[in-house]
This record gives C-alpha cells, structure tokens and sequence, in this order.
C-alpha cells in the first residue's frame, strides 16, 4: 500500500441532520425508502451535498495569497478550459462548463493550481452563473492587484435542460474585465487566444 491516502471529514450531527431531511423527501416523492438501492442514499446524499457546497467554508484569497511571487513579468497568462460543476441556487440542478482566466502581473505572479482552486471555491456554492464570473473576477484582481484580469465562464445548465424549456444544446456563457482588459485590443487578444487550439 502506498503512503498517500485521501480521506473526506463529515460534520457528524450536520450528516445525521441531512440524512434524516433527505429521507424524508424520498417518501414524500414516493420511493420505497427500504429498497436496497435507496437505503444508504441519504447518507450518500447528505455527504454529496456538504461536499457540493464546501467552498463556503474555504478562502479563495487565502489560496492566493499562498502562492504568490515577485516576478519581474508583464504578459498576458492565460489558464483556459478549467473544468467546473456548480448548483444552480434557484433549483439545486447542477450547471457544468469551462472557466477561461487571464492575468496580466504587476510585480506578482501566482502558483498556476491555484486559479483553477479559486474557481472550484467559489463554484462549490449555490451559484448563478453571473455571480460565479464575478466573484472569481474580484477575488483575483483584489488579492493579486494585477494590471488587468479577464473572466470567461462557458457552462450548460441542467435547469434548462432536464425542466422547463428543456434546451439540450444550450450555452451560457458571461465575462467580465477589469484594468487592460477594459481596452478592446487587450480584450480581443484574450478572447483569441482562449478560441484557438495552440497544439
């Protein structure tokens, strides 16, 4: 056996809360609750869901702040095609998509693992997709301070998809810039690069 292993840590008491809650729901929907498939599924459920939304009890600027270094560089760095999962907080229906980021340093640069850490703290919360973009925005260009940071969220939603107008091939996509990429030749240059395979 190797020396690394990975171990997840419940709140007991808010698991036996969340438990008995989702127990609850599944016979109010009609599930037989004794069913060897379901028996174990408001455990599993509970966990699912403080693990889905565990990024309220994270830092996302103390992740930065981790990882920061004085380096004398100022181009453009682009981190695209950053996986994501989300709840929608209107329906609890996951949303899933790619986050594109760039920076441009003003004296710091960051570990790269750490905006896709970012992202992942700010999209394991009830979310909408708009406040999602802007989070991750501010966080990076308050705790960086860079000359110009750049967000783009490209992302389906399962409340589309699976209820209501039930769109299956629609995308949401949101932006937001701040400092140089407030200037469109900036702008343009981002949106190019994070639309073109460089491989």
């Amino acid at each position: 056996m190797g020396s690394y292993r990975f171990y997840e840590e419940y709140n007991e008491e808010v698991t036996d809360d969340l438990k008995e809650k989702y127990l609850e729901i599944l016979k109010d929907v009609g599930e037989d609750v004794e069913r060897e498939g379901i028996v174990k599924t408001p455990e599993r459920a509970a966990k699912a869901i403080q693990f889905l939304t565990s990024g309220h009890c994270q830092d996302p600027a103390e992740i930065l702040k981790g990882a920061m270094f004085a380096e004398d560089y100022n181009d453009m760095v682009i981190v695209k095609d950053i996986e994501l999962y989300s709840l929608c907080e209107h329906h609890i229906l996951p949303f899933f998509g790619k986050a594109h980021i760039a920076y441009i340093p003003d004296g710091h640069i960051v570990g790269l693992s750490k905006i896709p850490r970012v992202v992942d703290v700010f999209a394991r919360r009830l979310q909408v997709q708009e406040r999602l973009t802007h989070d991750i925005l501010e966080c990076i260009n308050d705790t960086l301070k860079p000359k110009g940071v750049a967000v783009v969220i490209e992302a389906s939603h399962m409340c589309m998809m699976m209820r209501g107008v039930q769109k299956q091939n629609s995308v949401t996509t949101t932006s937001g810039f701040r400092g140089q990429f407030e200037k469109i030749e900036t702008r343009n240059e981002f949106l190019k690069l994070i639309s073109t395979d460089l491989a």
